[in-house]
């Protein structure tokens, strides 16, 4: 049965080597069919290297931190409020270049595949992998 609410404390998270995520809403919990929402968690110093949703645009919401966010190869450093729009594959990164966690909110639409979700990894590709080193 697909949930209307999602309660924090009832929402399974998912730990990743620069994070953690929850999926707010994607078709396996809420039977989203426009919708792919993914509350993250950056960690101090990491971050959801350079990458794409082929078909999918996507809009990053910064809830509390300090994000740097690549939009192809512009970057900003943005704040509480603050939101980057990415069209459908254009490459992007999110890094937290604060001190503490940094929480951003993830929309991306329309769903796609089984878990609403496609992403296409870039970080070791140019000019990809030398941007944050210039």
């Amino acid at each position: 049965m697909h949930r209307r609410f999602t309660v924090a404390s009832e929402t399974e998270q998912e730990s990743l080597d620069w994070g953690k995520l929850r999926w707010l809403s994607h078709p396996p919990s809420t039977g989203a069919e426009q919708l792919t929402v993914i509350d993250v968690s950056l960690m101090p110093g990491k971050g959801h290297d350079f990458h794409k949703h082929p078909d999918q645009e996507e809009v990053i919401l910064v809830i509390a931190g300090t994000v740097e966010q690549w939009v192809d190869q512009e970057k900003r450093i943005l704040g509480p409020g603050d939101s980057a729009h990415i069209p459908a594959d254009m490459v992007h990164a999110s890094f937290n270049v604060g001190d503490s966690e940094a929480k951003i909110a993830a929309i991306l639409g329309p769903c796609v595949g089984d878990d609403g979700y496609e992403l296409v990894d870039v970080a070791d590709q140019a000019p990809w992998n030398g941007l944050r080193a210039s």
